[in-house]
């Protein structure tokens, strides 16, 4: 014990690994590109006017997977951007920090605070009501977010069409 006292930072030094696994505890994983084969390529091309997603992923091999999803755009006032993107930022079970910590499961964030996410507003997927986002179907938004990691941010693209 008198070496604690008399050397502080010791105790402090074999406090910090502790700290350390703590912290990791409390915070979740980045989500990082799985071991996708070279060539491998996901893109989304959200369509405003139809208000679906087409998903198509190209594997190395040639073969393609394609899913098309009725979605939720942003409505009057909250468009949700047209362009390209790629993915910035995932996050499995996200809280919206603008709107009362409205539920964001599966989100993949393309263009600051705009994302591609799950909802529980199912019955109102197929019109914009959104404020900019795309809402998707729980489980799709789901397969969604596992592709881009599959995939890696760099292999997708988002393309938000009138």
């Amino acid at each position: 014990m008198s070496g604690v006292l008399h050397h502080p930072g010791r105790w402090l030094l074999r406090l910090l690994p502790l700290a350390l696994l703590a912290l990791a505890a409390c915070t979740e994983p980045a989500a990082t590109p799985g071991p996708a084969s070279a060539g491998e390529t996901l893109s989304a091309v959200i369509d405003l006017s139809d208000q679906e997603v087409v998903v198509t992923r190209r594997h190395a091999n040639g073969t393609r997977e394609v899913y098309r999803w009725p979605v939720s755009t942003g409505r009057p006032g909250y468009r949700t951007p047209t362009g390209t993107f790629r993915p910035v930022f995932l996050s499995r079970d996200h809280r919206s920090s603008l709107y009362d910590d409205a539920p964001m499961p599966w989100s993949v964030f393309f263009n600051g605070h705009i994302a591609i996410h799950g909802t529980t507003e199912i019955r109102s997927l197929g019109r914009p009501v959104s404020h900019g986002c795309v809402r998707l179907h729980p489980k799709y938004a789901e397969i969604f977010f596992k592709e881009v990691i599959e995939v890696g941010k760099a292999n997708t693209v988002i393309s938000v069409v009138e």
